[in-house]
């Protein structure tokens, strides 16, 4: 116990006043640390798949349930809706998502995931909390633990998420789909947190505006004639027809997009043939389109069409196949919203330990819900490797593991610390006690 205590003690005297009393977050989080870390690991070790999370939705809702909430599961699939109520208020959502990855788990850590199932396809994969969902998890778990202990500082109603199918682009849509604003209390503002692998732990990075991509995943199938190699006067040759497409649709990003738009096209796969000297019937493309305004994504998609069917007009093929899907829309942080809280994560987590986050390309669809419901959201970043780790790499002229890597993983108690310190905090300033 004088081990615990001392750790509480050396924690608020390096935190600012308003959050270094007894009450405060960061204080109960580090006294509440233990049974957080052994919840992270239950998520870590038997994660699940998109469309698959049941089990992960039923903890989730044991846990809520467990501080009060009223909880209801199988939401848009397996998610989770947890509201807790404490007096009239403001309504706010604090979301997490459920699902793992496809990734055979190379991290080495005690408690790595040796989870195998069969996937959408038949298909045995190894799945792995490659993207942080776990830490996503524990964090909403114990801001929901503070927040229930504490409800002398707040008012208002809570609405926790826990979210499927995150890393399909589709969970957010199907919990509203399935009535997520009209069955329960429609919140106010919008709150979440994602991880990070560059950024140290025990800091947090925050921007106002876009943050992340509109995303959408394009199959393109281009037509042709098939015949002998020997005899490609008498084919139309597919294979031809997307070399062509695969050249002209870079031009799109680099000679019709206004340059201070970000724009990406990637051709991640493209699929033909059986034989050396056999010319096939058809090529099948797959791309993913990124961008942040509407208009960029509309000029992109519409570009990729007309470079598709140019290119097979000019082999004299038949109209190609072009379908758009897994769409989500860019995450823009509201700048007022943001502007409050940013000062608040300072307070809570101090000022050298929020950073200014950088917008990257990579996608959420977190952004449904205030886009669907009309209110403002934030999600901030929330680091997850220590410095020393983080220096070890570089001193060795490495990369440090990405999100989806099969070596990726958090260092559990500074990560857990810092997620429940600054969501709390957030909730706090945004329910205040009347």
């Amino acid at each position: 116990m004088r081990s615990l205590a001392m750790v509480v003690l050396l924690v608020t005297m390096f935190l600012p006043a308003r959050y270094a009393h007894a009450d405060g977050p960061a204080a109960w989080v580090s006294e509440n640390m233990e049974p957080l870390v052994e919840l992270y690991i239950h998520f870590h070790r038997n994660p699940e798949l998109s469309f698959m999370e049941e089990q992960t939705g039923v903890r989730l809702g044991e846990e809520l349930a467990a501080v009060g909430c009223e909880v209801t599961n199988n939401v848009g699939g397996f998610g989770v809706v947890g509201v807790m109520e404490n007096g009239a208020g403001p309504v706010v959502m604090v979301r997490a998502d459920l699902d793992g990855l496809p990734v055979v788990e190379r991290t080495g850590r005690p408690y790595a995931s040796n989870i195998q199932v069969k996937d959408e396809n038949g298909k045995t994969v190894g799945v792995m909390h490659a993207c942080g969902h776990d830490i996503h998890m524990t964090s909403l778990i114990g801001t929901a633990r503070y927040l229930a202990a504490r409800k002398d500082r707040w008012q208002g109603t809570i609405v926790f998420i826990g979210q499927p199918a995150e890393e399909r682009g589709s969970g957010a849509n199907a919990m509203l789909d399935d009535g997520l604003f009209e069955k329960y209390p429609k919140p106010e503002v919008c709150l979440a947190l994602h991880v990070a692998s560059n950024i140290p732990s025990g800091k947090i990075a925050v921007r106002a505006g876009y943050t992340m991509a509109n995303v959408d995943s394009v199959d393109v199938t281009l037509y042709g004639r098939g015949g002998h190699g020997a005899f490609p006067h008498a084919t139309v040759d597919p294979i031809v027809q997307a070399a062509r497409f695969v050249m002209d649709v870079q031009t799109i990003v680099s000679r019709e997009v206004k340059p201070i738009e970000p724009a990406v096209i990637t051709v991640g796969s493209i699929h033909a043939g059986t034989k050396h000297n056999i010319i096939s019937d058809e090529c099948h493309l797959q791309l993913t389109v990124r961008s942040y305004s509407d208009e960029v994504r509309k000029q992109l998609l519409d570009g990729i069409r007309r470079k598709a069917e140019a290119a097979a007009m000019s082999a004299g093929a038949g109209k190609p196949k072009i379908t758009v899907s897994e769409g989500t829309p860019s995450l823009n942080n509201d700048d007022e919203l943001t502007g409050r809280l940013t000062p608040v994560f300072e307070e809570a987590l101090g000022k050298a330990n929020v950073l200014e986050a950088e917008p990257v390309m990579g996608g959420e669809d977190f952004s449904q819900y205030s886009r669907q419901g009309g209110m403002p959201s934030l999600m901030f970043t929330l680091g997850t490797v220590n410095q020393d780790r983080l220096d070890r790499f570089d001193n060795l002229g490495l990369t440090v593991p990405s999100l989806h890597s099969a070596e990726y993983y958090p260092d559990i108690e500074p990560s857990i610390s810092t997620g429940v310190t600054a969501m709390s905090s957030a909730v706090l300033e945004l329910m205040p006690r009347k």
